[in-house]
C-alpha cells in the first residue's frame, strides 16, 4: 500500500537586507554563535512577509522605515525546513553609524536559563565579507543577489 504525499507545512523566515550608500550591507551578530545576519525571523500566521520583516527588523535593531522605502525581492528556497523571503532598503544617508541600535528580541540561554538579546552587535559588511561572517545558507543568498 502506498501512503499518499503530504505537504509539510515549512516555517518562513522574513528579512530585510539593508545596503548603504557604499554598499554595505547591515548585518547582526547572532548571540552565542560567531554568525552575523541579517535582521530576520519567522513568520507569525497572522502576518505577511512584509508585516513579519518590518516586525522583525523593528525587534532586532529598532530600525523602522516607511513602507514605501521597501523593494520585495521574493521567495526564496533556504533550509530544508525553512523557507526565506526578503525584502531591500537603501539605508538613508543617517544611518552610517549604528551604535544607536537595539535589539529588543530575547531567546532563553541553553546554559544559564536567562533571557538573552537575540543580537548582541551591529556591523556594515562589505560584499567579500559575506562568506567569512553568516552562515553559508545566508552567504550564498546573499551572494546571489544585486545589491
Amino acid at each position: 500500500m502506498t501512503l499518499p504525499e503530504i505537504e509539510l507545512d515549512v516555517a518562513t523566515s522574513c528579512g530585510t537586507v539593508i545596503v548603504n550608500r557604499d554598499g554595505k550591507i547591515l548585518l547582526a551578530h547572532v548571540t552565542g554563535t560567531r554568525y552575523w545576519d541579517i535582521p530576520k525571523g519567522v513568520q507569525e500566521y497572522d502576518e505577511s512577509p512584509f508585516e513579519a520583516a518590518k516586525r522583525e527588523l523593528y525587534e532586532e535593531t529598532g530600525l523602522v522605515f516607511d513602507d514605501d522605502h521597501f523593494l520585495e525581492i521574493g521567495d526564496f528556497d533556504y533550509l530544508a525546513d525553512k523557507r526565506l523571503y526578503l525584502f531591500f532598503v537603501r539605508a538613508p544617508a543617517n544611518l552610517q553609524s549604528l551604535a544607536h541600535l537595539k535589539c529588543t528580541s530575547h531567546f532563553r540561554n541553553k546554559v544559564t536559563g536567562l533571557p538573552t538579546v537575540e543580537m548582541d552587535d551591529f556591523r556594515w559588511a562589505s560584499r567579500s565579507e559575506i562568506a567569512r561572517l553568516c552562515t553559508p545558507e545566508m552567504a550564498d543568498r546573499l551572494l546571489s543577489l544585486h545589491w
